[in-house]
């Protein structure tokens, strides 16, 4: 495995990597590794030939008030692990080499972007696309994989690459779960023991909006009624919001159908957790570690 730092640098290894036809794929994140990032090269490795992985704690989806400062790191553990899950490049840009001169340019996300993680973190998703934009640039990957935890910047990557018609196939991959159906996310680590037996209702809430819909609910506002119920039976998590929503707008489905999505964010203790499932897929879509 390759670790490289500069853009240029990076820029030429990537057209190494494509030489003779070989399919590149890409992996983006913000590093603190885990099972679902590395499940991510998996599913990037059946679609590629090299694969490349980039780390970097981007600031510019951070507001003034977000965690950027205590958003977690681990550079030696990040290696270690990129290269048991093999990975071919490994790239770890400085902030001072994305944006050497500060973002004079931004990627406007327009109207799906002003919903649900949007209305609660403005400038959130212009700073996401922003930064992807450029990592696309440089790496130039065949195909780049997303997680499903993060829904609705999955689908605002897939409208990016559409209306600019980038050559990227963009996948998105299931989430992976703990035993006890918590997402994966590097933040979990702020999670102390007390926290953390809350947190799995996020995942709870989803199952019961999901076992609703199963039951005959076709409102939208029901469904996400009956996920609320389980969030609201915990005092001490403080809810962002819980919505059924159409995949396409993000905006609050009136009729819930299996293609909607039933997202909910919430901050347990002082960590902010989101998550989602499909309304037809349910938790069983996702993939779920042994206990």
């Amino acid at each position: 495995m390759r670790v490289i730092e500069g853009l240029a640098a990076m820029r030429d290894a990537c057209a190494e990597a494509r030489r003779g036809g070989a399919r590149l794929g890409f992996v983006p994140t913000m590093g603190f590794l885990h099972a679902g990032h590395l499940r991510l090269v998996e599913v990037v490795r059946e679609r590629a030939t090299r694969v490349a992985l980039s780390i970097f704690v981007n600031p510019l989806q951070f507001g003034p008030a977000e965690d950027f400062a205590r958003y977690p790191r681990d550079a030696e553990r990040d290696r270690a692990l990129a290269g048991s899950a093999g990975v071919d490049l490994l790239w770890m840009p400085t902030g001072e080499a994305m944006y050497p001169e500060g973002p004079r340019i931004t990627v406007a996300p327009g109207p799906m972007g002003e919903e649900l993680e949007g209305a609660t973190r403005p400038g959130h998703f212009a700073g996401v696309l922003t930064v992807v934009l450029k990592l696309f640039a440089v790496v130039q990957p065949d195909v780049a994989v997303f997680g499903r935890k993060d829904v609705q910047q999955a689908a605002l990557v897939r409208r990016m690459v559409a209306d600019f018609d980038l050559p990227v196939e963009v996948v998105v991959a299931p989430t992976v779960r703990e035993s006890d159906g918590l997402a994966l996310s590097s933040r979990n680590v702020h999670l102390d023991a007390d926290a953390r037996r809350r947190a799995v209702l996020l995942s709870r809430a989803l199952a019961a909006g999901v076992a609703r819909f199963r039951g005959g609910e076709r409102r939208g506002s029901g469904v996400a009624a009956a996920a609320r119920a389980v969030m609201d039976t915990e005092a001490a998590i403080a809810v962002d919001y819980v919505a059924c929503v159409d995949p396409g707008t993000f905006t609050p489905a009136e009729r819930a159908t299996e293609a909607c999505v039933l997202a909910v964010a919430a901050r347990v203790g002082a960590t902010r957790l989101i998550d989602n499932v499909v309304l037809g897929e349910g938790l069983e879509g996702d993939v779920r570690l042994p206990g």
